[in-house]
């Protein structure tokens, strides 16, 4: 049962555009002083009184507010509210003068006005024919958003979307749900097949209706690929993901949504021979992005762009000059073969000199007077590639500079890069739609490197571009497989390389200097966790003098269970950085001044990017704001905006993709099965530069060591570039 509050908007405190979250301050005669309203609620304007339901609560700091899940726009009854409405809502063309004329020529019948017979206002002095078009438009674009709220509460679909919505396909919301309510779940990210599924059967749709069966499989395609990483399904595996799902509907049905999506080109259909997969489905954007890169990637390797062998062999001794030693003849061999070829891959592990290689290859084409960039997926990753070249790197999203409002690059195919040369580091993390992007923002005259190491984890988004790219057999490449005297005196080099061959990692003999790797066997979580907690706090800056609250980075495969990350994060924050003053709190997770933290998404806006770590500087507890510096770079935070953040005490191997660290610390438990691979060991292991600690179990180890398939994702890019290139050898 819903508490009902009615009252009279006095102000709006906070609100924010894009889910319609609101706080506002309320007058009501039921009480004695103004209440605060918070909850979802679109839009509310100062002056304006509404029925609110929702329920009364007590909140820690603020005290008694009332949260509201719905509201109903009740006329203000005073033309001194009508005014206070009017110059307060964002009614195009009316402030206050124009407001007060119109109360004065109407009272407060002025809303009837505006809602019946808007001509009459033509008598105010000041608004004119176009002026009054603004005011109606801006009018009804109100009183629809209000309606598409209610018609969203009405069928248990939260209001948070309906700015979103009504921003898609204005006037025709309502319709357009009613119509065919799957398509929210196409259109607006954050409403997935279950909302939509939900209101569509409540609307009337049977279970076993086309748009439904449609909807579902659109939504299990997009779900591998997310979960997954996969730019298809075979169909096998896809009709029984879907009946699953739609719980057992007749498969015919299934394979008719199939046949129509096909149709329409929302999918494309395949049979991928080389792969043993009779039907491969592709959502018809992923099939695109497949298809794009390879003819762009031959289209760059086509192109005449040549560098005089001559003029690189004749460089590279003033190179080494540079550089202080000469290099090895297998660098020398990678560094001549990236400087002539249009497109070029160096991969390594730890050890192998990749750094040096790029440093070189760098030095080398400027020497020749070509204009180098360089990039990497990451703030950290770049940070790392300038430090190593001595040279300016940045993100790709920053170098393609990346434009919010249409979601696409200002650099493209039709505004290309002016660039001879793009070197894109850690590029196992380009997934198949940054990669395009890339290959469409270079000029056809330019040559690109990429360097990576392809036994790392793949990159988070759909696709295994390194691995497919190398797997080809058609792009000149480097593999660095040599580790250099200086690197095997480390055993955190040694035993990533005796991971990614699938051999449990080595402890230091008893004689050795000090030691930068370390395995502790512990089976039970509970004392991982414990265990976790005293090597950072305690034992790790004793001996090795490195600070906790810099230094060292947990890393686990998980967010969940005893060594997630949740529960270190809480358990670490509590050690590190306890309760002293001030702190902001957003659900289960409590910030306080000085706190580590990980950016989860990129926002262009304020310049922080997934995977960016920073540091609390300070926080406004009565705004409810907070501030937080990522390397220079100071950044404030509403409430609202601390979705975009998390502890980083301990942080997801996959987040630490990019990134190095001087100490990691990494629990590995049975718990975390589901996960454990052996790139992912191998990638957590190469994140550390002079220190790795493993806590855990011998046999959760050999889990992941022996789990080489987990990870295997359905792609079809090397075969894709295979064929491309045979068909213009013939």
């Amino acid at each position: 049962m819903s508490d009902i509050l009615i009252g009279e908007v006095r102000t709006v405190v906070y609100h924010n555009e894009e889910n319609g979250y609101i706080v506002a301050r309320i007058s009501s005669k039921d009480e004695p002083s103004q209440i605060t309203v918070v909850g979802c609620l679109g839009q509310l304007t100062p002056g304006e009184s509404a029925e609110f339901q929702g329920r009364w609560k007590q909140h820690a700091k603020f005290g008694r507010q009332f949260e509201a899940d719905f509201h109903e726009r009740i006329r203000p009854a005073t033309e001194a509210g009508v005014i206070r409405f009017l110059k307060s809502s964002s009614i195009k063309g009316i402030g206050e003068a124009i407001a007060t004329d119109m109360v004065a020529k109407f009272g407060v019948e002025v809303l009837d006005v505006l809602d019946e017979d808007p001509d009459k206002l033509l008598k105010i002095k000041g608004i004119s024919k176009k002026k009054l078009e603004g005011i109606v438009e801006s009018w009804q674009s109100q009183r629809e958003i209000k309606n598409l709220i209610i018609f969203l509460h009405t069928h248990e679909v939260p209001p948070t979307y309906a700015t979103r919505i009504f921003n898609l396909y204005g006037a025709q919301s309502v319709k357009r749900i009613s119509d065919n309510p799957y398509e929210l779940a196409y259109d607006i990210r954050g409403i997935g097949f279950k909302t939509a599924d939900t209101m569509a059967l409540k609307l009337g749709f049977a279970p076993d209706s086309p748009q439904r069966i449609e909807a579902a499989i659109v939504y299990s395609l997009f779900s591998v690929s997310e979960r997954g990483g996969h730019m298809f399904s075979p169909r096998e595996k896809l009709v029984e993901d879907v009946s699953k799902m739609l719980g057992g509907v007749d498969l015919s049905l299934i394979s008719d949504g199939i046949s129509a999506l096909e149709e329409r080109k929302r999918i494309r259909v395949e049979s991928l021979p080389e792969q043993n997969i009779d039907q491969a489905i592709f959502l018809m954007h992923f099939y695109r992005f497949e298809s794009e890169i390879c003819k762009r990637l031959h289209g760059l390797v086509s192109h005449p762009s040549p560098v005089s062998k001559e003029k690189v062999e004749k460089t590279l001794p003033e190179v080494e000059k540079e550089l202080g030693f000469n290099l090895s003849d297998e660098q020398r061999q990678a560094v001549f073969d990236a400087c002539v070829n249009k497109f070029f891959i160096i991969t390594g592990g730890p050890g192998t000199g990749k750094t040096t290689i790029t440093r070189a290859v760098v030095l080398t084409l400027s020497e020749l007077g070509l204009k180098v960039k360089l990039a990497a997926p990451t703030g950290r990753a770049a940070k790392r590639l300038s430090e190593a070249t001595g040279r300016s790197a940045s993100t790709i999203h920053r170098m393609l500079q990346y434009t919010p409002d249409n979601g696409g690059f200002y650099y493209n195919e039709d505004q290309k890069l002016k660039a001879d040369v793009l070197v894109v580091d850690e590029a196992s993390m380009l997934d198949s739609q940054l990669c395009l992007s890339v290959l469409r923002a270079v000029p056809l005259t330019c040559r690109v490197i990429f360097v990576g190491d392809v036994n790392q984890l793949p990159s988070v988004g759909p696709g295994n571009v390194l691995s497919d790219l190398l797997q080809s057999g058609e792009v000149p490449s480097a593999v660095l497989n040599h580790i250099f005297r200086q690197a095997q005196e480390s055993y955190i080099v040694v035993n990533a390389h005796r991971i990614n061959d699938g051999l449990f990692p080595l402890g230091h003999p008893a004689d050795a200097p000090e030691a930068d790797f370390f395995w502790i066997p512990q089976d039970s979580p509970l004392k991982v966790q414990e265990m976790i907690a005293q090597t950072v706090c305690e034992r790790i800056p004793e001996r090795y003098d490195l600070d906790p609250m810099t230094d060292i980075q947990v890393l686990t495969p998980m967010h969940k269970g005893d060594v997630g990350t949740q529960k270190l994060n809480a358990l670490l924050q509590e050690r590190l950085n306890p309760s002293k003053g001030k702190a902001i709190k957003r659900g289960f997770v409590e910030y306080r001044v000085g706190d580590r933290i990980l950016q989860l998404r990129n926002n262009y806006e304020k310049e922080v990017f997934n995977g960016d770590l920073g540091r609390v500087m300070y926080i406004d507890a009565e705004a409810n704001e907070l501030t937080a510096e990522f390397d220079g770079n100071i950044v404030h935070y509403e409430l609202s905006e601390l979705d975009e953040l998390s502890l980083a005490y301990a942080v997801s191997v996959h987040k630490s993709q990019g990134s190095e660290y001087p100490a990691i610390v990494m629990p590995i438990v049975s718990q975390h099965y589901l996960l454990l691979q052996r790139n992912l060991l191998y990638t957590a292991l190469t994140r550390a530069r002079t220190l790795a600690v493993l806590v855990g179990s011998k046999r959760a180890f050999h889990i992941g060591l022996n789990n080489i398939t987990a990870g295997k994702r359905f792609t079809n890019l090397r075969y894709r570039i295979k064929q491309i290139f045979d068909e213009n050898l013939l």
